[in-house]
């Protein structure tokens, strides 16, 4: 019976299609500017702590700040470059729903699928994605796209020579003239990063080293990597 009723009841037309879509899209966007403003905002208190910790010159502790900092703003660079696909979506579902006034029906659009494509591959966006793709499937936008590979990128270790140089950058922007007051000695010894071959355990213990209030540092890490999610 159900079946039936289905089959008796009319199909959404494009502009119809376009108005839900394009309302998922500018919700998907204001939930983004929000995760933003979150980690822009949790940052502040990381950069005193991390002036904090320099004054007090615990340098491994301000440098394993300055290194969730870089992780921060990768993370929203990474945002700010989902809402620009998101909007080029809508656009191009815009130009789609012009052409089926012409044509009486939805074309596909390689742009389209070429960006949800991209947009499946990141970690925040892929969930919804996935079920905005099988919508636009359904409505023939795109064919079906069968792509569970998630972007890890920043966990490669490709990039941990580029990653130490923006944490020295972060450092020396942030605790500049602190850093600078401590002897060459110091700063090397305190600003030691353990290797990756070291445990897991003993990267937290020279992040933590001199630290007044280790619990306080792993609460300001959890934060931020709370919001970054």
């Amino acid at each position: 019976m159900d079946k039936f009723k289905n089959m008796l009841k009319p199909k959404p037309n494009p502009q119809q299609l376009l108005r839900d879509w394009q309302r998922k899209l500018r919700q998907e966007c204001r939930n983004i500017e929000r995760q933003i403003r979150d980690v822009q905002r949790e940052e502040k208190s990381v950069q005193k702590a991390i002036r904090e910790a320099a004054k007090r010159n615990d340098m491994g502790s301000a440098k394993a700040l300055a290194k969730e900092i870089v992780m921060s703003r990768k993370a929203v660079n990474r945002l700010y470059e989902n809402k620009a696909q998101l909007n080029s979506i809508s656009m191009h579902l815009g130009e789609s729903v012009a052409i089926a006034r012409t044509v009486g029906h939805l074309s596909k659009s390689a742009e389209v699928m070429k960006l949800v494509n991209n947009l499946m591959k990141a970690p925040q966006m892929a969930t919804t994605m996935q079920e905005f793709s099988k919508e636009m499937t359904k409505a023939g936008v795109i064919e079906e796209i069968v792509n569970d590979a998630v972007d890890t990128a920043l966990d490669s270790e490709d990039i941990e020579e580029e990653t130490e140089e923006e944490v020295n950058k972060v450092l020396s922007e942030i605790a500049g003239e602190t850093a600078a007051q401590l002897p060459e000695a110091v700063r090397k010894e305190r600003a030691r990063v353990p290797t990756q071959r070291e445990t897991t355990s003993h990267q937290e213990e020279a992040i933590a080293e001199g630290a007044d209030d280790e619990e306080e540092l792993e609460e300001i890490r959890a934060r931020l990597a709370r919001v970054r999610s």
